[in-house]
């Protein structure tokens, strides 16, 4: 090809450069996204240990603040990241993954340890693959968003019309479509990082919390929907 015709580099989207950015975001990303998950369960595991955390948060007023405070967190990031520094946008992940272990960590008191722990390996197995999947695929997972989204949506409507309900059944049927929804997610997620990375300066920290968020979300929800599966190891 005539090198006057030739895309700069720069802009070239077989360029080295490009690449190497690519994958550098991707690392990012994931690696925010597994201190998160240390610090949820290193803060789970604290309040477990100590009565008195537990007495301060095992309440329904407590917990409900909480969860309050988390859903307002993700709506910040998820809102405002292009508005906010990346300093902020770091925090504001680290600070939600805290609070999230705080309230996680009540999963302790409900299964067994053995319990917790397959369900973990199985989501680390099946969130892996599915993360390798939507890397690698040539395929666009674009169509899945909305599908995935409206799944997520039945999810939260029959949990809560399951709140008054309490049927074993419906519990397992959503944990079971949970589980798709949320492997489904981690592959979309993944793909998704791909186009995170054109970003270029000091965004591309944020755009990588961001995507952290995401794919932290698919692995915590995937994680108790099969917690839910397995909770035959319930505590007595």
């Amino acid at each position: 090809m005539d090198d006057r015709l030739r895309a700069p580099q720069w802009i070239d989207v077989a360029s080295p450069d490009v690449q190497v950015r690519e994958r550098a975001f991707i690392r990012a990303a994931f690696g925010w996204m597994f201190l998160g998950l240390l610090l949820t369960a290193v803060t789970a595991f604290w309040v477990v240990g100590s009565p008195a955390m537990q007495q301060m948060v095992f309440n329904r007023g407590a917990m409900l603040g909480l969860i309050l405070v988390e859903l307002g967190a993700v709506a910040f990031l998820s809102f405002r990241i292009q508005k906010m520094s990346p300093g902020v946008a770091v925090s504001v992940f680290l600070g939600y993954a805290i609070l999230n272990g705080v309230t996680l960590s009540s999963i302790c008191f409900i299964y067994t340890a053995s319990s917790i722990t397959q369900a973990f390996v199985v989501s680390a197995g099946m969130f892996g693959a599915m993360s390798l999947y939507g890397l690698v695929t040539k395929k666009d997972l674009t169509s899945w968003g909305s599908f995935l989204f409206m799944g997520v949506i039945g999810i939260i409507l029959t949990s809560v019309l399951n709140m008054f309900v309490r049927s074993s059944a419906l519990e397992g049927t959503i944990s079971l479509i949970g589980v798709f929804v949320f492997v489904g997610l981690t592959a979309y997620h993944t793909q998704k990082l791909k186009a995170y990375a054109t970003v270029s300066g000091p965004m591309s920290t944020n755009f990588a919390v961001i995507g952290a968020l995401s794919l932290y979300l698919d692995f915590v929800n995937l994680f108790l929907m099969l917690l839910r599966l397995f909770g035959g190891g319930r505590r007595r």
